[in-house]
């Protein structure tokens, strides 16, 4: 089981834990990580891109001129493909982009994905991240104190909590999810995760089947 330290809010070491390797031990091919934020961009888009056929063009009811004996090209319609500002052949047409990953390749990805970013330090655990009320500069400090300044940081907690969401959401590049929500995405997208220790725990039991 890999060892990590504990911080607080100023740095300090103050603990360590024994992480679970069934969660940040596994490996697999990088492959699996790539099919994961694949699937997850996909799930992400609206698919409402739209272009108009020739029979969804305004106008060219009227044929331009007769079939025959006018010594160019026959046509029917202003609004042909051919012509400018006729309709559009075979243009994007509203489309659903989602697909789903078996549960298993899922949950193998975060793993992997979990493993490559403690292997390369890119995991920090803290005791506590607990405000009385909502504070962005206090939130600042602490991130300034664990050497975060600048670096786009995923808060990850044990549950839902308001007042830390609220004390970093004007934060750039800072934001806060729940251990049950963490995703392979995410996990790579960020350069750190800032994690309590309640919420590694968490993951652990959440994840671990």
């Amino acid at each position: 089981m890999p060892e990590v330290e504990v911080k607080d809010r100023n740095n300090n070491t103050v603990d360590k834990i024994n992480l679970s390797d069934d969660i940040f031990g596994v490996h697999a091919k990088p492959g699996v990580i790539h099919e994961a934020v694949i699937n997850f961009l996909a799930n992400q888009r609206q698919g409402t891109h739209a272009t108009k056929t020739k029979g969804l063009v305004r106008g060219g009811g009227k044929k331009p001129w007769k079939q025959k004996h006018t010594g160019r090209a026959r046509a029917g319609s202003i609004r042909s493909p051919l012509w400018r500002g006729g309709g559009i052949t075979f243009g994007p047409q509203p489309r659903d982009y989602s697909y789903n990953l078996p549960k298993k390749m899922k949950i193998l990805t975060l793993k992997t994905a979990l493993h490559e970013k403690l292997s390369s330090g890119g995991i920090i655990i803290v005791d506590d991240l607990s405000v009385d009320k909502p504070n962005t500069k206090k939130m600042v400090e602490i991130l300034k104190n664990l050497g975060l300044t600048g670096k786009s940081v995923l808060i990850v907690l044990p549950e839902k909590g308001d007042l830390i969401t609220l004390s970093a959401r004007n934060i750039p590049n800072v934001n806060v999810t729940r251990a049950a929500d963490l995703n392979t995405y995410d996990t790579i997208a960020y350069n750190t995760l800032l994690m309590t220790k309640e919420a590694a725990l968490r993951l652990e039991e959440i994840k671990g089947s």
